[in-house]
């Protein structure tokens, strides 16, 4: 377990994180959400005990994680793009990493290779971005570690890439049991992915909670009417409204079976729930918890 007690992190004049507290549980997927400046990537330095916390304990465990070597050989960091010397090749870093990591799994890294169909006598710098994405989490899970922090791993890759990393994480997490924290600013790039989220805001997370939890209490419904509705009257609490012609599209706080009785009262000619994306479920928690949302998701 990963866990940060009052984080705070400052670079001169700037408060990257303030305050910050959060356990990332074992062997499971936990996002990192929010929009560019908000602090993902210094809480995953943070994790990774590349920065020092100016405030606060970040512990691996029990142990802190700066300054402990053997509490950071139980980590792979991969930030946003892969440092690698000039003119490196991927079988150059391959060893690199071997070096570093003594769990480094040789026969599992050929397998990957023949995967994503890469070169490893080819140079990194040579590659294209989501290339050089597809490289680095080679890497990164053969080299067998405990845990993996991610920064906009997503980032490049094509929709079959994606859909390989994907599959690799959840094997990883079933057979070793291993912790993957996942930094986005894109809600729905984790859509279906992690077990937990937390989006931070100006150095602090606003709201966390695992996703089963944040479907519970919400739901979206389209309905069209024969006549015009008086939204105040359906005892709803519609916490967004969008009209197209006939058609409503409301984000409702309550369960599904209970709107849709409300809705039936007032005739529709239909009405039915929805599936709820990621970034509407936690505007609707936000919303309820009294923030702007369009302050904090833009």
């Amino acid at each position: 377990m990963i866990e940060a007690i009052g984080i705070t992190k400052r670079f001169g004049s700037l408060t990257a994180l303030d305050g910050l507290s959060t356990r990332v549980p074992e062997g499971g997927i936990y996002g990192l959400v929010g929009p560019n400046g908000s602090g993902k990537s210094t809480l995953l330095r943070l994790m990774a005990g590349v920065y020092r916390p100016d405030a606060g304990q970040l512990l691996l465990g029990k142990e802190p994680i700066f300054g402990d070597p053997a509490a950071k050989g139980k980590v792979f960091f991969l930030p946003d793009d892969l440092w690698a010397p000039q003119g490196a090749t991927l079988e150059e870093m391959a060893r690199f990493y071997a070096g570093v990591y003594p769990a480094f799994h040789w026969e599992e890294y050929r397998r990957l290779l023949e995967l994503f169909q890469a070169d490893p006598k080819k140079r990194l710098s040579a590659l294209s971005k989501g290339l050089r994405r597809q490289a680095a989490m080679l890497l990164a899970l053969r080299c067998r570690t405990p845990c993996l922090l991610l920064d906009e791993v997503f980032a490049g890759l094509d929709p079959v890439a994606r859909r390989k990393v994907k599959k690799l994480l959840y094997q990883e997490i079933d057979a070793r049991g291993v912790t993957v924290v996942i930094s986005s600013h894109d809600l729905r790039e984790l859509e279906d992915l992690c077990d937990r989220v937390a989006l931070l805001h100006r150095g602090q997370i606003r709201l966390e909670r695992g996703l089963d939890e944040l479907k519970q209490g919400f739901c979206k419904v389209q309905a069209a009417f024969r006549q015009p509705v008086d939204w105040g009257e359906t005892g709803l609490d519609i916490l967004e409204r969008q009209q197209r012609g006939d058609l409503a599209s409301l984000l409702v706080r309550g369960g599904v079976q209970e709107t849709l009785a409300a809705l039936e009262r007032h005739q529709p000619l239909f009405a039915q729930a929805v599936p709820m994306t990621l970034e509407e479920i936690f505007i609707g928690e936000m919303e309820a918890a009294g923030y702007d949302c369009n302050d904090i998701l833009s």
